[in-house]
């Protein structure tokens, strides 16, 4: 299993993070990503990914935090150049339910972060709420380059999730679709090509059933795995090696 997000540099993670690696490596975890929402998140990343060989990192800035720093695109680039541990750009993209960043930087932000992850040829992690248009329209506008979209923590719908397949993009199911409330999401994540979906903790937020109300870590992944086992009527050593396949070629395929 690949937990392909979670913020191990968020506490009670980092405090925790070697014994968290070992439950995650005891419960079948392979590779970890942990994923960048601020400058100094990063430089708690770059930490975090020496600590053992299944961690990898990404840079970028959360839509949430746009308000406070940006980066341009030449910083993105050569701050993942930088570490060959950091395979990814983001997280990044849109945010207009808090809306804690004006909508102008917002999109300004998540182009830069696009333009660089294109550049560098790496996948750019995208988390968009309440703004599925535009998230769409923007991605779309790259659709001839050789752009690499994962939806984080895909709550989208399944009208979005059409168009995005068409931009060959890769879609990560959360703990979420373990909820009794998700019927919805759960009948979009069986309509997405099971070659297109990764899965994810984004612990220590939502736990999966039946671990809610605990702080998330990457070990709950199984948990996710299974659900989409049901969900797609595959059998889970299956679901598990076609989603770590997803992840491999996603993330390790063809990257400067």
């Amino acid at each position: 299993m690949i937990d392909s997000h979670c913020h191990l540099d968020i506490e009670p993670l980092f405090s925790n993070v070697e014994d968290i690696i070992k439950r995650s490596k005891i419960s079948g975890v392979e590779k970890i990503l942990t994923i960048c929402t601020t400058k100094k998140s990063f430089e708690t990343i770059l930490k975090i990914v020496q600590i053992d060989p299944i961690i990898f990192g990404t840079y970028g800035i959360h839509p949430h935090e746009v308000k406070n720093e940006t980066y341009e695109k030449i910083e993105i680039i050569n701050k993942v150049r930088s570490n060959n541990k950091i395979i990814g750009v983001g997280e990044s993209g849109l945010d207009f339910y808090y809306e804690n960043s004006e909508k102008k930087t917002q999109i300004s932000s998540f182009i830069n972060h696009i333009e660089s992850s294109i550049e560098l040829n790496i996948p750019i992690i995208v988390h968009s709420r309440n703004a599925e248009e535009d998230t769409f329209n923007i991605l779309n506008e790259f659709k001839n380059t050789n752009i690499k979209i994962l939806m984080h923590c895909y709550t989208g719908s399944l009208n979005l999730a059409k168009k995005l397949m068409k931009l060959n993009t890769f879609f990560s199911a959360s703990g979420i679709i373990t909820f009794k409330n998700s019927i919805d999401l759960q009948e979009t994540f069986k309509q997405i090509d099971i070659n297109r979906i990764l899965i994810e903790t984004d612990s220590p937020f939502l736990a999966p059933v039946p671990m809610r109300g605990k702080k998330n870590e990457p070990s709950f992944i199984k948990y996710t795995l299974n659900k989409l086992s049901d969900i797609h009527k595959i059998d889970n050593e299956l679901v598990d090696k076609i989603t770590s396949n997803n992840f491999n070629n996603l993330f390790f395929s063809n990257a400067n």
